[in-house]
């Protein structure tokens, strides 16, 4: 059965995955290292993983695999779950595909040097926006069905 796995510490789109999950009947698991309410709905699961860098990113990875989705703005947690034969979706609806992990690894090791190597650098990442979480509802129905038609 395909089951939802939700990097639920920084996530802006739980409220999103809920309904979704809700709608097509599925089980989903916000994994965290605490701090989130449980919820009500029978389909979501509140996971709570020990302190500790990437611990919940590694319970994910441990579980995550072919006919399952993965929400995450983790590129290493990505990689893993499409390695696993997951769907991964970003916060923004931007899929995580074998074809483009690569390059997604890549480009975030560089940012890290460039961030490394220029301490005073300022800025952070854009905002989060309505078309942002439009986008992501649109592809979470399509990876749902794409990973429910997997597991038929």
């Amino acid at each position: 059965m395909t089951k939802i796995y939700v990097d639920a510490d920084a996530c802006p789109v739980k409220a999103e995955v809920e309904k979704v999950a809700t709608r097509h009947r599925l089980p989903c698991l916000l994994v965290c290292n605490g701090g989130l309410r449980p919820s009500q709905n029978p389909f979501m699961e509140l996971v709570i993983v020990p302190d500790g860098p990437d611990e919940a990113d590694k319970w994910i990875a441990e579980r995550a695999g072919r006919g399952d989705v993965v929400v995450t703005g983790d590129i290493p947690l990505a990689a893993k779950a499409v390695e696993a034969g997951a769907r991964v979706l970003k916060h923004d609806g931007e899929a995580f595909t074998p074809a483009n992990i690569g390059n997604a690894l890549a480009m975030r090791d560089l940012m890290y040097d460039l961030r490394a190597a220029d301490p005073f650098r300022q800025g952070g990442g854009k905002a989060f926006t309505k078309a942002d979480r439009s986008r992501f509802l649109d592809a979470l129905e399509r990876a749902i069905q794409a990973a429910k038609r997997e597991n038929a």
